[in-house]
């Protein structure tokens, strides 16, 4: 048991922004277990208001790409995951949830992954009508995903730097 907690936390501790990617696939049974652990990300009143749209063709990434301001590293990743909610009171709340959820699980299958803001940005709306989502869809979230070329190390703050006792 102290194994799995363990590894657990290494995942949680390890887990960085990767933008820089390997040119090799990720498979499809990995990729649908990812985004099968999203789904049981917590969500305010259990609404689960979330679909999941997985990119791999290479043109339509680079379309994501030459939108999204700052994912243009999403053109040499092999996958890209967009993460969209209904138009609910927690939206937000319950789409981050779940974005978390796939940086998590693909860190424990040995992949880098990098959020893309999506709410509130002035290309979510392309994006949404580009990946032929309904209207009152949100984008939440993109995420490049991939086998990482590079694993970024930048600083993280202390616990003493972050932590207030009461």
């Amino acid at each position: 048991m102290e194994n799995i907690c363990a590894e657990a936390l290494k995942v949680l501790k390890e887990r960085r922004s990767v933008r820089r990617y390997q040119k090799k696939g990720v498979p499809e049974s990995v990729t649908l277990d990812i985004v099968d652990c999203a789904r049981f990300a917590p969500t305010a009143r259990n609404v689960q208001p979330w679909k999941f749209a997985v990119l791999t063709d290479a043109a339509e990434r680079k379309k994501i790409a030459g939108i999204a301001e700052y994912g243009k590293f999403i053109a040499d990743a092999p996958v890209c995951i967009a993460v969209f909610c209904e138009d609910t009171k927690y939206y937000l709340e319950d789409g981050c949830a779940a974005t978390t959820y796939i940086l998590l699980a693909a860190k424990a299958y040995g992949l880098g992954t990098c959020w893309v803001a999506g709410d509130k940005k002035p290309y979510a709306e392309e994006i949404r009508t580009l990946m032929k989502m309904p209207a009152g869809w949100k984008l939440v979230s993109l995420i490049s995903m991939g086998y990482p070329e590079e694993t970024p190390s930048p600083r993280k703050k202390t616990l003493d730097e972050v932590l207030r006792k009461l």
